[in-house]
């Protein structure tokens, strides 16, 4: 499981470079796996990382809707960058990516939100991802 919390944590980097950067995730992603091959110091990029960062391209906008509706007093942009790249990611995996359990989903997004962010944001993380775990039949529903 240490692989795909790596690779959760590589993707959360890219989302955050792309946010930091204001450009495209799959323009981070791309200079990422570029630079993993021009340089052997770097690990290559693992195909869960690319998954999640090219799953989460595809959602964005519908990701960042679903953070503005429930995101209760909470404007996307005040948002503390890397609250909201982890939660954009965990709830890309959360309701989009079938073969990781909810709650893996939720505590793997906390436990980013512990490394990377405030003492609050662990707590915020979950129960925003909590709200959309509730809510995601009806979710995937209003896409089709």
């Amino acid at each position: 499981m240490a692989a795909r919390s790596n690779a959760r944590k590589r993707a959360f980097q890219i989302l955050f470079e792309a946010d930091q950067r204001g450009v495209s995730v799959r323009e981070v992603l791309a200079d990422w796996i570029r630079h993993a091959r021009s340089d052997d110091r770097q690990p290559p990029v693992s195909a869960f990382t690319m998954d999640l960062v090219e799953g989460y391209a595809d959602k964005v906008n519908r990701i960042d809707d679903l953070i503005v509706t429930y995101a209760v007093d909470w404007d996307l942009d005040r948002m503390p960058a890397a609250d909201r790249n982890i939660v954009r990611l965990g709830a890309y995996e959360l309701i989009w990516v079938d073969d990781t359990p909810d709650a893996v989903a939720i505590d793997e997004a906390v436990q980013l939100a512990k490394e990377f962010s405030t003492d609050e944001s662990p707590s915020f993380v979950n129960g925003l991802l909590a709200r959309f775990k509730d809510l995601k039949p009806s979710l995937r529903r209003s896409e089709s």
